[in-house]
């Protein structure tokens, strides 16, 4: 199996909501032969206080209830993911509400609980096998338990504020694989390295369904790049779409990788995901500000939350070292071209959509100043010519929708709540005094 297919696997068993729950099938059908074996050495305690017609009742109602609980679940759950996502943002279904493990082991102890008792029913006869009775009563207690949880559970998950900290998690975890080091004060702002002056000795179309790349072996390709002394590209980055003909990599050197060895390190989707997309997270998150502020569902305060955790993820990028879409070996040669966003991108996603729908709002337009500000202070010098252009931005677009002075007055004030929390202070360095 090639790792885009390997890669394909582990994907779809993340997100598939039915595997736990068809793996509690498997486990029971271990378990309770399991349990009839040693119920000589489980019979420590003492007897049920039931016979043969209170152990029918119990199993019986242990079926019943935990059948109610899985028909409950699976029912509330796609009115919840679909209300959610239209609320919200259809992204946030794939890459994090069937991606949640409480769900998914949650209706695994109702399978399981289901088909214990239903087997420990079909082979109780004239005698009560105490334990394997005991052992259904327990299993239907602790469903009782997590079906409670998961009521709790869900209604805490399907929040926007923690579906928006969900997200900014997840997204801090792919800026940290992506971009590994930090900057340093030196560093220049230049994401973006030439590739080879000459022309390639092979171009690769890609064929197939239209998809999108959802991730890039790198390691792998930059392994054959060094085998074969040459220079891979990869034209498209993590998250673009592709079509049947389009241009997937660009080979230069006298020696090149095998085509179909250089296919099998692309992962394809078909929408983009949170694993190696960079940016992703960002998009998600404003999606949901964005939707927030539609004269729909007119909810700035849900928009501010958004904002919050884009501050924290920009901040975040903003101090780690974006130069890394060029890989080199050990002598300084060129060996790997894997485009990655670079620190404009994330800027223009982070404010370019969000101003231009939300600065009529007060609080969007206070809490967008706020976060420039922190960011200014916050980032180094050479990330702050963006973060500057779009204050400015922010500054005409309030010109040309606030006619009242006293209203523009108001929108211009930075503010870390978006509107009631005040003029946010931003520390200024400390002067030096001489005598």
């Amino acid at each position: 199996m090639g790792w885009n297919r390997l890669y394909s696997l582990r994907s779809y068993i993340k997100s598939s909501l039915w595997l736990v729950p068809f793996l509690a099938l498997i486990f029971y059908i271990l378990a309770i032969r399991l349990v009839y074996l040693l119920e000589p050495w489980l019979m420590w305690t003492e007897r049920w206080p039931w016979g043969l017609a209170g152990s029918q009742r119990l199993l019986e109602t242990i079926i019943t209830m935990t059948l109610t609980f899985v028909v409950f679940t699976f029912g509330s759950l796609l009115v919840a993911i679909q209300i959610a996502g239209g609320q919200l943002t259809p992204r946030i279904i794939a890459t994090t509400l069937l991606r949640d493990n409480a769900i998914r082991f949650t209706v695994g102890l109702f399978i399981f609980t289901l088909l214990f008792a239903t087997g420990a029913l079909a082979r109780l006869e004239t005698d009560v096998h105490q334990a394997v009775v005991g052992v259904a009563g327990i299993l239907g207690f602790l469903s009782i338990a997590a079906f409670l949880y998961l009521i709790d559970y869900a209604a805490r998950l399907l929040r926007p504020v923690s579906i928006v900290l969900r997200v900014s998690e997840e997204g801090r975890a792919v800026i940290e694989e992506v971009y590994p080091t930090m900057a340093t004060d030196d560093e220049v702002d230049c994401s973006h390295n030439p590739r080879p002056s000459e022309r390639p000795a092979k171009t690769i179309l890609y064929s197939g369904r239209p998809a999108i790349i959802v991730a890039v072996n790198t390691k792998a390709l930059f392994i054959l790049a060094e085998k074969t002394g040459s220079v891979v590209e990869l034209v498209p980055r993590v998250g673009d779409f592709v079509a049947s003909g389009e241009l997937l990599f660009r080979l230069y050197g006298a020696s090149v990788p095998e085509e179909s060895a250089l296919r099998t390190m692309i992962a394809f989707g078909p929408e983009r995901t949170l694993e190696q997309d960079a940016t992703f997270a960002f998009r998600i998150i404003v999606d949901i500000a964005i939707k927030a502020l539609s004269k729909a569902i007119n909810d700035p305060t849900t928009a501010v939350l958004a904002i919050d955790q884009l501050q924290r993820l920009l901040c975040y990028v903003g101090k780690r070292s974006l130069v890394g879409e060029a890989l080199l070996n050990e002598s300084g040669e060129l060996r790997v071209v894997c485009r990655t966003p670079d620190w404009e991108d994330f800027v223009k996603v982070t404010f370019s959509e969000i101003r231009f729908y939300g600065a009529e709002n007060f609080q969007i337009a206070r809490r967008l100043r706020a976060v420039l500000e922190y960011a200014l202070q916050v980032l180094p010098e050479f990330r702050r010519p963006p973060l500057r252009t779009e204050m400015d931005l922010l500054d005409r677009r309030l010109t040309e929708l606030y006619h009242f002075p006293e209203d523009l007055a108001l929108a211009r004030i930075a503010d870390s709540q978006g509107l009631g929390g005040g003029k946010t202070t931003v520390a200024q360095p400390t002067p030096t005094i001489t005598m």
